[in-house]
């Protein structure tokens, strides 16, 4: 098991999980990994015909996550670093879950835990959860072309998607701590008083 602080950021598309690791890295002092969305080769096939490209989406981001994760244990983990990432690398189950095929996903299956259940897995969890107009909202603020074709019924979906995750996880690992952020009514990023709320609360959990 993992002893240094390892602490993912998530939540469902545009609940701020980058910016939040972002401000939280900066201000504990550890190394942030964050992961690769717009250099994904598929993002754009993707949004445009989920069907025919979700496998190749989901293998890009599961191969980019797994040397991610490789490279965190080696360097940082291991030598009692502690970390902070952007996303869980369970969050490929949430969308192979959504976008693949029985048969895909059977096969995701089997690869995905073929590489990943011997990498180390956070033991800090930050989920912001976030409402539909809240997602909608940022969504639109950050601009990226290739989510304006996601469509509302995807989002609502990711989002009752994220709960149930966020339960397994912790029904599967007793040592998870998660630390819930309502995404909805606390502006870490306009309002100071929330983000130093947040990181005084990271701060005492990771003693």
């Amino acid at each position: 098991m993992n002893t240094a602080p390892f602490i993912a950021v998530e939540g469902p598309i545009g609940a701020g999980k980058t910016t939040l690791a972002t401000m939280l890295s900066q201000e504990l002092g550890f190394p942030m990994i964050s992961e690769i969305v717009e250099d994904n080769p598929y993002l754009d096939k993707f949004y445009d015909n989920i069907e025919e490209w979700s496998f190749q989406l989901e293998m890009f981001f599961l191969c980019h996550r797994y040397k991610q994760l490789e490279d965190t244990s080696h360097h940082f983990l291991n030598e009692g670093q502690p970390v902070i990432a952007d996303y869980h690398i369970y969050k490929n189950v949430i969308f192979a879950e959504r976008t693949l095929s029985e048969q895909q996903l059977n096969k995701y299956r089997k690869i995905f835990h073929l590489l990943t259940d011997d990498l180390p897995k956070p033991n800090f969890i930050i989920y912001i959860k976030a409402s539909l107009p809240t997602l909608l909202h940022r969504i639109e603020k950050r601009g990226r072309p290739f989510e304006k074709k996601i469509e509302t019924s995807y989002l609502e979906q990711l989002i009752a998607d994220y709960d149930i995750a966020i339960k397994h996880l912790q029904e599967a690992d007793p040592y998870l701590t998660v630390l819930t952020i309502d995404g909805d009514s606390e502006d870490f990023v306009l309002n100071k008083s929330d983000f130093e709320r947040i990181a005084a609360h990271v701060k005492e959990l990771i003693k």
